[in-house]
């Protein structure tokens, strides 16, 4: 077994996230992640996993994020960074999103498709 390497900084580039209005949804009382967040999360988890399983353990964080729209359409920027912190931790990066001490967000010039872009540091 390889042992793990905790890292100061990792930058990623992870597709458009679901934004929270479409992150859950629900049946009755039950609440669940949507299949569109179950898709992101799992395609999260192999961006990290292809970059060689980023791993900040326990550490306190900052997190700078780079949303690019797939259009000029506006939107909430707060709304997509529960998907993004969320399959993040899934992922292995971290123990748990309450560890981020510092989070910027800030719109990028939109692409096709859309992206995001994550820089995450150990403070």
């Amino acid at each position: 077994m390889q042992d793990l390497i905790v890292l100061d900084r990792a930058v990623l580039v992870l597709p458009y996230p679901p934004s929270v209005n479409t992150y859950w949804r629900s049946n009755g009382k039950r609440r669940f992640i949507s299949k569109a967040g179950v898709d992101f999360s799992n395609e999260v988890q192999a961006i990290v996993y292809d970059q060689n399983s980023q791993w900040f353990g326990e550490s306190r964080l900052e997190v700078n994020v780079i949303i690019h729209p797939r259009s000029k359409r506006l939107f909430d920027l707060d709304n997509c960074l529960k998907a993004i912190l969320d399959a993040l931790m899934k992922a292995g990066c971290y123990v748990d999103d309450s560890q981020v001490d510092i989070l910027r967000i800030e719109r990028g010039l939109p692409v096709k498709g859309g992206s995001c872009e994550v820089e995450i540091i150990a403070v």
